[in-house]
């Protein structure tokens, strides 16, 4: 718990750091926002993974996040992931809205992550996006990787599992990579 709470109080720290950079306060809604992403991420790419997730469990997810929240300061969050659904979908109504920004932010991540990578991260988000999310992005709700998720699953326990990662993750990450998988275990 005491590195959990060093990270985020870095993490803070480094958001702090940034504000004085830009002479400007990041605003809590912009944090909530994406404390809110983060959150519906981690359940959707869980349930697309493994397996649905049950109230219950939807709830220690959340908490984990309220905790994160509440450790950088963030006030007004909702208690419990069920109080946290509407106001979740008036956050994505009310502060989601497409611009030209949106657009050059997808440029930015096919320059940086190349064409195979940046396709891979478009059909993810065709399956883990919210509705309003994939009109803004004019994403579509097919996507190639329904296909290639079956096999990943299967592959991830064999040897096959390495070939995926290798062909999708960067190479400069490899080392972390493998350390992650090692503390996993």
């Amino acid at each position: 718990m005491d590195k959990a709470n060093a990270s985020i109080d870095s993490l803070r720290k480094i958001h702090g750091a940034v504000e004085q950079n830009r002479g400007a306060v990041i605003p809590d809604w912009a944090y909530r926002d994406v404390l809110f992403m983060l959150i519906h991420y981690s359940i959707a790419s869980y349930e697309l993974l493994e397996r649905k997730l049950t109230t219950e469990e939807k709830e220690e997810v959340y908490d984990v996040f309220f905790r994160v929240g509440t450790r950088m300061g963030l006030v007004e969050l909702p208690l419990t992931y069920i109080e946290w659904l509407p106001i979740r979908e008036s956050h994505l109504k009310e502060n989601l809205k497409q611009s030209k920004y949106t657009f050059d932010l997808f440029k930015q991540y096919k320059k940086h992550l190349g064409w195979i990578r940046y396709e891979v991260l478009v059909e993810v988000q065709k399956l883990v996006v919210p509705k309003h999310v994939k009109k803004l992005l004019y994403l579509n709700d097919f996507s190639l990787l329904t296909i290639a998720i079956p096999i990943y699953k299967f592959s991830r326990n064999k040897e096959m599992g390495k070939f995926f990662k290798n062909l999708l993750l960067p190479s400069e990450y490899k080392t972390e990579i493998k350390e992650l998988d090692i503390q996993a275990r």
